[in-house]
């Protein structure tokens, strides 16, 4: 996978963020597209071989649109700065997203505030055996690729139904259940890569499978 020309593309749709130019330049869009779909391509058997529940998810079907959605961002330009994909994205799943970016690139993983019955499902699963989540989190590595919980939007009192002295109340309070790597386009650009990758999608693996399990109660 050509990064050097990916990152190189965007910088250019950045200063001409428009239909016209995308027009123009199309066949250089879909010739990077078409590497980057290609890449994941080789991610997906690689994630198979490490993981027996792995889901397969081909490049095609793992990418994302790079137009932004302006019926919903109507502020937004019309063309993202970044490429993303989702691999291991089983339906109604915390996946795995790989973001490569001008402004940012990072790897994650989880549920980004997910719907009223999936939340509800998952803070069950804590309230069950909000023990295992804990020591998930909390295990050295996993803290030293992560860090905490992605920071989001979290309720000041306790959700509905649980009580305030609850031994697991502040993971409770959580509306949004991820976490991320962030890489800089140096790792990015190393020959390296796919092995960091590997690297956080193991390390993930036990955070993902639980709230996948929590969410399907």
């Amino acid at each position: 996978m050509d990064f050097k020309e990916l990152i190189h593309f965007l910088k250019e749709l950045q200063k001409n963020n428009n239909k016209e130019w995308m027009d123009q330049n199309r066949k250089w869009y879909h010739s990077v597209r078409n590497d980057f779909i290609q890449w994941l391509d080789s991610l997906n058997d690689t994630m198979a071989d490490l993981d027996d529940q792995y889901y397969d998810t081909p490049g095609k079907k793992g990418i994302n649109r790079i137009n932004n959605n302006l019926m919903f961002h109507p502020n937004k330009p019309v063309y993202k700065d970044h490429f993303g994909a989702g691999l291991d994205k089983a339906p109604n799943s915390a996946d795995f997203y790989i973001e490569i970016g001008i402004k940012q690139s990072f790897l994650a993983g989880g549920f980004w505030r997910p719907d009223p019955k999936k939340l509800r499902n998952i803070r069950d699963g804590i309230d069950y055996n909000g023990e295992e989540l804990h020591d998930i989190i909390n295990q050295k590595d996993f803290k030293a690729t992560f860090g905490e919980l992605y920071e989001d939007e979290k309720l000041s009192r306790p959700p509905k139904g649980f009580a305030k002295d609850h031994p697991h109340i502040e993971l409770l309070k959580n509306k949004t259940f991820a976490v991320v790597h962030n890489v800089s386009n140096t790792e990015v650009l190393k020959s390296g890569f796919e092995n960091k990758i590997v690297q956080v999608y193991t390390e993930m693996l036990p955070f993902r499978r639980y709230l996948n399990e929590a969410a399907m109660i």
